[in-house]
């Protein structure tokens, strides 16, 4: 599988060209070496996926060993790579999704002055993402694992200048060390119970684990998942990530980082078909976080900060398939999310960007005829993530709402109450930003706005197509469930299967539709000519439940005054009155020896004639007794 090595090589092969060369190839030379590097990457996930396709479902696992990393005792880690179904399917968006997303960089990153520096990263964090979704061990998997973390402070704090970017990047790099705490420790109890930490011996044998082992790694891997994948309580750092360049919004959002945490709980569902309270708790944090984030999402003003809370509900609904074991739903939405959520996000850079950087939807609208390319793909990406029917999002959300209900009926309400929000509030975005009154002027100083050149559109009329047709690859019709086909050797007999009667799989599609729709009415009736509504933006939801807040006085401002305390009251008392005292303590001692050591011949006699005077009466009370 040596095509397996320029799915991985080729972005790397571009950073180190973009490394030595790219501030001398310039501005548009570095970003055009960036997106052939990934688009090479792209076509070789391709040709890997010819390749497994050609062999009998049960052969489609390749493995590429290059050499021995790690020897330690019994401890033996190898650099091997993986190709199967699963890190294939992550192989093929990652690379089409951020080839398209580095294509339209060129054009929005155009004239900045580290436009060559830009693309290095960009290269860089693909290639970790491509380490982390085809490595054949969990040591590997972390290495790619703290590779995107790594590019993810880099981009986010890219223009570093601006100190909310600056402490965005910081603050995205230490929540994730939370996470990463879970899963070295979920790690090290695998190697302990069943002493290898190679994908190719541990699923297999995950069944040997006992249950309360199982749990415990399940949940520390689901507490690194949470991290990276921005779920309750840890999800505030991808709001701040919006300090980031829009196609860095869009790579971290849609193919890379945040997608980090459901392929690994997907990885390693062997072992969390054996932890069934963690799978539950898996799926309540999944549902709870889609349902306490698209409610945050109906009232924010920055469209950026919209999308990103869209992003954290949606995720919501891939835990909430990882939980209910329907391990093909989530990487179904997965997949068609990589694609509409990349086009949310580069629609809204076009905005940005023909407003002079303007981010609040309250300084926009009226821009559909201005903007018609854009205004008509992100019109495509609200269907599509809305789950109005044809478009894919109604067949993915779709699938992981139907296995909710067949796992329990109170998941499923949840799900179905934030689908409607869902609608909602992408309705609300796009009717508040192209139609209406024109708010602008101010903004653009007279000129009025104008849609994005072609190296910009091309990528979101691609990903529109994509969007609209994507929920081809799995429909839920016998013969049609192509996706579902591909992954079921994967997941075995971990993946669950609920009984649903003929009519529940008539009428929970038919609700899916009929609540997309609902939220699209409302939206329409409520925003088509307001760009403001008090009563439905309510500050509690704007600031995002005050969780930021709650953590900043919490952790932030605590730490900062536990530390200040330590300075001036545990430091100089304690610590320095110890060491003082311990001085002090000798220095008394001393001074008493000082006096017994005077130099005196005469006193030194007398303390001897004065022993001798003791010792005899001791010996004559002694003798008398």
């Amino acid at each position: 599988m040596l095509v397996l090595g320029l799915v991985i090589g080729f972005p790397l092969l571009g950073f180190l060209v973009l490394l030595a060369f790219g501030k001398r190839i310039g501005d548009p030379g570095a970003g055009w070496v960036g997106t052939i590097a990934i688009a090479l990457s792209f076509v070789a996930a391709v040709v890997t996926w010819i390749l497994l396709l050609s062999k009998h479902a049960g052969q489609r696992t390749q493995v590429l060993r290059l050499f021995q990393w790690i020897h330690a005792g019994g401890f033996h880690v190898n650099i091997t790579f993986r190709a199967d179904p699963l890190s294939v399917v992550m192989m093929l968006f990652v690379t089409g999704v951020a080839a398209l997303i580095h294509l339209y960089s060129i054009g929005y990153m155009k004239r900045d002055a580290r436009f060559h520096q830009f693309f290095v990263y960009l290269n860089l964090f693909v290639f970790s993402m491509l380490v982390l979704v085809t490595a054949n061990n969990l040591p590997l998997t972390f290495l790619g694992w703290e590779g995107v973390g790594a590019c993810s402070y880099w981009l986010i704090s890219f223009w570093f200048e601006r100190p909310s970017a600056a402490s965005a990047g910081k603050k995205a790099f230490i929540i994730n060390r939370i996470g990463d705490m879970g899963f070295m420790l979920g790690t090290f109890l695998v190697f302990e119970n069943l002493h290898s930490v190679s994908y190719s011996q541990v699923l297999p044998a995950a069944h040997r684990l006992p249950a309360g082992t199982a749990e415990a790694i399940a949940l520390l891997f689901f507490l690194a998942a949470a991290g990276k994948s921005a779920q309750l309580p840890l999800f505030t750092w991808l709001l701040d990530a919006m300090e980031g360049p829009t196609p860095v919004s869009a790579l971290i959002h849609a193919a890379t980082m945040v997608t980090a945490g459901v392929y690994l709980m997907a990885r390693l569902s062997p072992i969390l078909a054996l932890a069934h309270a963690a799978s539950t708790t898996i799926a309540i944090i999944g549902v709870v976080t889609a349902f306490v984030a698209a409610m945050a999402a109906t009232s924010q003003t920055d469209i950026k900060k919209i999308v990103a809370f869209s992003t954290v509900s949606q995720l919501g609904y891939m835990m909430l398939g990882i939980g209910t074991g329907a391990y093909v739903a989530a990487i179904f939405l997965m997949v068609t999310h990589a694609f509409y959520k990349a086009l949310i996000f580069l629609s809204s850079g076009s905005v940005i960007h023909s407003l002079d950087s303007e981010q609040s939807i309250r300084r926009m609208g009226a821009l559909a005829k201005l903007m018609p390319i854009t205004a008509w793909t992100m019109i495509i990406a609200w269907l599509s993530i809305a789950g109005v029917p044809p478009f894919s999002g109604f067949f993915s959300k779709g699938s992981i709402l139907e296995d909710a209900f067949g796992r329990n009926e109170l998941l499923w309400v949840v799900g179905v109450v934030t689908a409607l929000l869902t609608a909602y509030y992408m309705g609300r975005l796009v009717f508040v930003v192209f139609y209406g009154k024109p708010r602008w002027q101010e903004v653009t100083k007279g000129h009025e706005p104008h849609e994005s050149p072609r190296i910009m559109t091309i990528p979101l009329i691609v990903l529109a197509v994509a969007a609209a047709v994507a929920g081809l690859l799995n429909l839920p019709y016998s013969g049609l469930r192509f996706l579902h086909n591909w992954l079921s050797p994967v997941f075995g007999s971990a993946l669950v299967s609920y009984h649903l009667s003929a009519s529940e799989k008539v009428l929970l599609p038919a609700t899916d539709a009929v609540v997309a729709l609902l939220g699209v009415v409302i939206a329409w009736r409520l925003w088509r000519n307001h760009s403001e509504r008090k009563a439905l933006e309510p500050t509690v939801l704007l600031k995002g439940w005050y969780l930021d807040s709650f953590y900043d006085r919490t952790f932030a401002r605590g730490g900062t005054a536990l530390a200040k305390f330590g300075d001036r009251v545990v430091d100089p008392t304690i610590i320095d009155g110890a060491v003082g005292g311990v001085a002090w303590l000798f220095r008394w001692v001393g001074g008493l020896g000082r006096k017994v050591q005077s130099g005196l011949v005469r006193s030194y006699l007398l303390i001897m004639v004065g022993g001798i005077v003791v010792m005899l009466a001791y010996v004559l009370v002694s003798a008398a007794r």
